[in-house]
């Protein structure tokens, strides 16, 4: 039987949480991710792992304190579900998903939704897995999809309006971030000095309050790239992704 561990403050210095393990360049993001968390428990962060040094964990909130361009009532937010390598195919998916279903119709929400992609795209999740649980797209933008799983008849989430923009004024490349990713940090530095020593125009905006993270002119997770003033991915990128992205 598998065996899961729920991050509190008692206990988040000592756990790994599961993404960037082992790689001590990324420690930094690694320190500012368990910062974030710490600061959002009390909202009701969940971040839940399976006890083993793997990346293998789920993530999720309400909705209402959830840093996404979304907005509803009552509702669970998962950033981030994620079981790799050798954990795959042993039903660790399935167990954490459960677990956040019961959890919220334990405590009496409305259902549960979380942000996937027509066509699979980087750190997102796979919209399959969730649809074979009764996830309906409820709202998209473009090739991206809101699923919700609706325990009752109540309205569903939906993007905010100025997430449908999906374009800025800046037309530089712009990044949008947050510390909600432990390899965004690292990322952040590498391509500053990138940018620095290549005389390249790159402008970045930390997205570090709630207000901030409903207010995105775009799909936002954790990472959002924009060039000439239009939204083009949610890859995190690094100095050679920069550069194969700006060539193409």
């Amino acid at each position: 039987m598998n065996e899961y561990i729920n991050l509190t403050l008692e206990n988040i210095d000592e756990e790994h949480i599961c993404c960037a393990i082992g790689d001590p360049k990324h420690q930094k993001g690694v320190n500012s991710k368990k910062g974030w968390i710490k600061n959002k428990l009390k909202d009701g962060h969940i971040f839940r792992k399976l006890n083993a040094r793997g990346k293998t964990f789920i993530e999720y909130e309400p909705i209402e304190t959830a840093w996404v361009p979304i907005n509803g009532k009552n509702y669970e937010y998962i950033y981030c579900l994620w079981v790799a390598g050798s954990f795959k195919g042993k039903g660790i998916a399935k167990e954490l998903l459960e677990y956040a279903i019961d959890d919220a119709k334990e405590k009496g929400m409305n259902g549960i939704c979380t942000l996937t992609s027509k066509k699979k795209k980087p750190f997102l999740g796979e919209k399959k897995f969730f649809i074979h649980y009764g996830f309906k797209v409820v709202d998209e933008i473009e090739d991206y999809e809101l699923l919700a799983l609706q325990f009752n008849n109540n309205e569903a989430p939906k993007f905010n309006e100025v997430a449908r923009l999906m374009k800025i004024d800046n037309q530089e490349f712009t990044i949008y971030y947050s510390p909600e990713c432990p390899y965004v940090e690292y990322e952040v530095n590498e391509l500053s000095e990138y940018a620095k020593e290549n005389n390249i125009e790159i402008k970045f905006i930390k997205i570090d309050s709630l207000e901030k993270a409903k207010n995105v002119p775009c799909i936002f997770n954790n990472w959002a790239n924009f060039y000439k003033g239009k939204f083009i991915s949610n890859t995190i990128l690094n100095a050679n992704s920069f550069k194969k992205l700006i060539n193409e």
